[in-house]
């Protein structure tokens, strides 16, 4: 088993975090692991991204020139990730933000409403657990199970954004279930 990941947003909407759960959830889960970031120069608002490899076997690189999955919570994002994705890959999309269809039909694309979602729920600052649920529901690449234990262990002396990010993870899991379900129906 070997996966490679890219999370792409701007700065601010915790884009790195949802790598770095992603990345310490495989490694509970007994995988090699890598976790790279990149962002620009701008302190808040610039475009950010992470990649995250999670393989079965020793990682060789921390880059992906053609990711098995690409979560993009911008504009911006799914114009520059959108391309890259291997066939037969996911793409999560966050329709609250991204204003246009992707373009390809020989991957599977997640449409999920993050931001809604996660105001819903209490706090739009959640859309990435909601899209970060969505990719566990539709690919399975880790435990959801080990994905809660470090959210709660990184956030231990906040239980009420535990609470919260548990629920939006749920959320998001329950529409990446559903592209997964009608995948397998097909």
């Amino acid at each position: 088993m070997h996966n490679e990941v890219i999370l792409a947003g701007f700065g601010g909407q915790g884009v790195l975090l949802i790598g770095k759960l992603l990345a310490y959830a495989g490694m509970k889960g007994g995988l090699e692991v890598t976790w790279m970031p990149a962002y620009g120069p701008e302190m808040r608002g610039g475009t950010c991204n992470c990649t995250v490899v999670l393989s079965d076997k020793q990682v060789g690189s921390p880059v992906s020139q053609q990711p098995h999955a690409v979560i993009v919570l911008n504009m911006q994002s799914i114009d520059k990730f959108e391309p890259v994705v291997r066939p037969g890959g996911i793409l999560v999309v966050n329709t609250s933000l991204i204003n246009r269809p992707p373009c390809r039909t020989d991957i599977t694309n997640v449409l999920v409403p993050a931001n809604q979602i996660a105001n819903e729920a209490g706090s739009t600052k959640a859309a990435n657990m909601v899209a970060l649920g969505a990719l566990l529901g539709a690919s399975g690449l880790v435990d959801a199970e080990l994905v809660k234990t470090v959210l709660a262990e990184t956030f231990a002396g906040r239980p009420k954004i535990v609470q919260l990010n548990h629920t939006c993870l749920a959320k998001g899991m329950e529409i990446g279930q559903t592209y997964a379900a009608a995948l397998t129906a097909r």
